[in-house]
């Protein structure tokens, strides 16, 4: 009986090493999508952040710091 579970053992860890290999190529894909969301966000971030309004408010408050008294 031990024979035959050994056997379903490797059996099964030779198709999950026939699979690991046929999803090579996957992890480089998805790092790429990844690097194409974060390059998205960080343009509209910076949209945000150049626009008047923002920007307008980051330098009153930088102002504001850096008059502080302490």
């Amino acid at each position: 009986m031990a024979g035959k579970a050994a056997a379903v053992v490797c059996g099964w860890w030779a198709r999950r090493k026939a699979a690991a290999r046929r999803d090579a190529g996957m992890t480089t894909s998805e790092y790429a999508v990844g690097t194409i969301a974060a390059a998205a966000f960080a343009a509209v971030l910076y949209k945000i952040v150049t626009s008047g309004a923002v920007s307008g408010a980051l330098e009153s408050v930088i102002g504001k710091a850096l008059d502080a008294s302490f």
